[in-house]
């Protein structure tokens, strides 16, 4: 499926790294792999939601578990160093995937989520108050939204946010109007989750910088599909996560500017953490070990090294262009349709993932009605209810591509939107 000639990668080798895409599904759900009754080639096209991971990553961590298995900064003994020594390497291999000046910018989480949430604790709590302002954009996810909106409630800060115009592109004229000298934090989604909406991310870094404000970057569906330098952005903060990117599910990345990190204090206590502790005091590890309280995300972290280098090894801007050339073939073809709706701006402007809607069906309808033929989308709100209130629909159905898809999966995507539209007619 695919060719090194036809696309900018060789996605027939890539594919053979991921047996679970040989799958057939639509049996017995029951008994995962050994489907009964009708089954369909899985077209996995979800992967804005999670992608698959590759054999050298699922081998990095039984490597893990089989070799070295230990805990790290607490022992002297061999396995403890060797632990120790592979946890470090990973958040130097994350620094430098990211542009970032060491490890010492890197903090561990268990997600994007996570990463934002520690931000807006351990800084938000300590430094907003009444009449300062947020500035978030229209298609902020839940973790950025959500999170900003409660610890605003909590300081008595307001939240304003940057327009989307019609084809979901951002207002920059009014984020110049909005961001003033009452803003403290910018937080702008890097690709938008449903409208593939790329933001002009440096651009907005230099509107928050004039007036001494901070910009924290969510780069969820970013840091898996294209290269990203935060230094190069100028952001303040930074985050990702793993499983977006081969990597496994309960690891994310909060990038950070080391002079605020350094001045932030932890936003979870406990073990690993700390320095020295009495009975009436305690101080806190060098960074980034002062936000990774407990065992931290030990295998995760490892898996995650790996799979950023079969990310490097394919090339970082051999993904993007990738990604870009399916996006754009997606939207093309959807848009082809008279009565399939595609959100956000033309496919030659957007990350990799296409959302829409067929006129008259829910999403979720759709969604059954692709399952039917193996093609895996997600439909919902896509953690972006208030956009979707914007846009004036409940929800979306959103197809997303990554290294191992092809254009034949499009076509099967689209033959089976026809076949609803058939069903519907």
């Amino acid at each position: 499926m695919g060719t090194q000639e036809t696309y900018p990668i060789d996605v027939g080798a890539i594919r053979e790294d991921f047996p679970i895409l040989d799958r057939m599904v639509g049996g017995d759900i029951e008994t995962p792999g050994e489907g009964e009754g009708d089954t369909q080639p899985l077209v996995y096209l979800d992967n804005a939601a999670t992608s698959h991971t590759p054999e050298p990553v699922v081998d990095s961590i039984a490597d893990y578990y089989r070799g070295y298995n230990s805990n790290v900064h607490r022992g002297i003994h061999h396995l403890s160093q060797e632990a120790s020594v592979a946890y470090e390497a990973a958040h130097d291999r994350v620094a430098e995937f990211i542009g970032a000046s060491g490890r010492e910018e890197v903090v561990f989480t268990k997600n994007t989520t996570e990463a934002m949430n520690l931000v807006a604790y351990a800084w938000g709590l300590a430094e907003l108050g009444p009449g300062d302002t947020v500035v978030l954009t229209e298609m902020e996810h839940h973790a950025s939204l959500v999170t900003w909106q409660q610890i605003a409630k909590r300081t008595g800060a307001d939240i304003e946010f940057i327009r989307v115009d019609d084809e979901g592109r951002l207002d920059m004229d009014h984020a110049a109007a909005l961001i003033d000298d009452s803003t403290e934090m910018v937080s702008v989604v890097h690709v938008s989750n449903v409208l593939g909406t790329i933001t002009p991310a440096a651009e907005l870094a230099e509107m928050a910088h004039a007036h001494d404000a901070y910009i924290f970057v969510d780069g969820a569906q970013s840091a898996p599909t294209r290269p990203v330098d935060v230094e190069a952005i100028d952001a303040d903060f930074f985050a990702f996560s793993g499983h977006k990117m081969l990597g496994p599910t309960g690891i994310g990345v909060l990038y950070g500017k080391e002079h605020l990190l350094e001045a932030m204090d932890p936003y979870l206590y406990g073990g690993e953490m700390i320095r020295s502790v009495t009975y009436e005091d305690s101080t806190w590890e060098d960074l980034p070990w002062k936000f990774e309280a407990g065992t931290p995300v030990i295998a995760q972290g490892i898996a995650l090294h790996a799979a950023i280098d079969y990310l490097d090894d394919i090339g970082m801007q051999n993904v993007r262009a990738h990604e870009d050339h399916l996006a754009e073939y997606a939207y093309n073809r959807l848009a082809g349709f008279d009565d399939v709706e595609v959100y956000g701006p033309p496919g030659d402007e957007r990350g990799g993932l296409v959302a829409f809607n067929l006129a008259g069906v829910h999403a979720h309808d759709l969604s059954s009605i692709l399952n039917d033929h193996g093609v895996a989308i997600r439909a919902g709100d896509h953690c972006t209810q208030p956009l979707h209130d914007k846009l004036g629909v409940p929800a979306s159905t959103r197809a997303s591509f990554y290294i191992y898809n092809t254009r034949e999966e499009i076509d099967a995507l689209v033959d089976a939107v026809d076949d609803a539209r058939q069903l519907f007619a």
